[in-house]
């Protein structure tokens, strides 16, 4: 069994899994993480190439004369969170840590590229990509604009992403939409300054922000399809410094997600039309900037049937779980799907109760170290069966 044979090495992924928490790196940051991925896919003996979206890292290994070549990514970035987590690894850099798992992202795919080295039983082509700035930037859509496809072709993709919640090492799948889309904008409510016991003399923006907020619900009860997936959340309005001073403008900052392509599309149509006409209602206007984007994540459902039977295979059907529930959360993987369809994005399980079950994005969050052996183990199986 591969996973006895990455279990050989595991204090040794465990050591790299901390040195990357302890030095968290925001996107297109990553110098330390992507010098110690280079340092160990060079000494395993991987063609290394450097610099694709400033700090990623593209690792290759050719193995006999197979004509098919597999595509596997991991994230690299931390997030701007101070850690409260009290591990002794804890990270080192105030305001930074990673709070969403992409060090032990990072370490599964070294893990898997070191036991890949050793025993070549695949025949083909292997890219491991290194990505960075998953969190806010986009960094897989950075790296596919950069030529990542065309430098390095990819006749199937795959990722993995790590999920409290879950059992420990379990394996979750799902066909089609996965992961939601995601938009940001931001919005400036123009009105007109006053004094706060005269009103009638003043285009109040806090009140026309206030009533855009409630507005925009309606697009999800009203416009999209009650059996279909939306949420717009306006997660910050920052207008004036006094009680009495009536602004002159509110600032409103909106995250939009949706499971769907159809959903997205009318959603980007709506949101700025509601916003702009409800502006108008009260006399004002507003100017509505879409800050970036991220498409819905849609996984093919020949690859996914085949990563769910690798899963299968290897740690049983207890741990290979067929039908997962999509999830809101984003993820730029997908521009990599957008761009190469033939390929799958799954979930392991962090842990369900106890150590590994602190959400994501939190201060208290890790990644749990007992999904380092299944995790690399499955990439190494999932490579030797689609490379045979």
């Amino acid at each position: 069994m591969i996973e006895q044979t990455v279990r050989e090495y595991e204090s040794l992924l465990c050591d790299i899994r901390h040195q990357i928490h302890e030095h968290p790196e925001l996107g297109l940051e990553e110098i330390k993480t992507s010098e110690l991925v280079v340092q160990k896919l060079t000494e395993w003996g991987y063609q290394v190439h450097r610099g694709m979206a400033k700090t990623g890292v593209i690792g290759t290994l050719k193995v006999g004369d197979g004509k098919k070549t597999l595509g596997i990514r991991a994230d690299m970035d931390a997030l701007p969170i101070h850690e409260a987590s009290g591990k002794p690894w804890s990270s080192k850099i105030p305001n930074r840590m990673h709070a969403c798992g992409h060090d032990g992202h990072t370490t599964m795919l070294l893990g898997a590229a070191k036991y890949l080295a050793e025993t070549r039983n695949f025949n083909g082509t292997l890219h491991l990509i290194f990505q960075p700035a998953e969190e806010m930037i986009n960094g897989g859509e950075m790296m596919v604009q950069e030529g990542l496809f065309e430098q390095f072709p990819c006749d199937a993709i795959f990722a993995m992403h790590n999920m409290p919640g879950f059992p420990t090492g379990q394996f979750l799948f799902q066909p089609g939409a996965f992961m939601a889309s995601m938009d940001q904008y931001q919005v400036v409510v123009h009105g007109c300054g006053g004094h706060g016991a005269m009103p009638s003399k003043a285009i109040d923006p806090v009140m026309v922000a206030s009533y855009i907020t409630t507005a925009l619900q309606s697009i999800v009860s009203r416009n999209v399809d009650p059996l279909e997936a939306a949420v717009i959340t306006v997660g910050s309005i920052i207008a004036g410094d006094a009680a009495n001073v009536i602004p002159d403008n509110a600032v409103m900052k909106l995250s939009v997600r949706s499971l769907s392509r159809e959903t997205r599309e009318l959603l980007l149509k709506r949101i700025p039309a509601l916003i702009k006409a409800q502006a108008e209602s009260f006399g004002a206007t507003a100017d509505v900037n879409h800050i970036n984007g991220t498409p819905v994540l849609i996984n093919d459902e020949a690859m996914t049937q085949f990563a769910w039977q690798v899963a299968k295979q290897q740690f049983g059907e207890e741990r290979a779980v067929y039908g997962a529930k999509p999830l809101m959360g984003s993820e730029d993987f997908a521009f990599m799907l957008d761009a190469n369809p033939n390929g799958c994005y799954l979930i392991v399980g962090n842990g369900e109760k106890g150590e590994g079950s602190c959400m994501v994005h939190n201060p208290g969050y890790d990644f749990n170290d007992k999904c380092l052996v299944p995790g690399s183990a499955y990439w190494g199986a999932l490579t030797e069966a689609y490379l045979k």
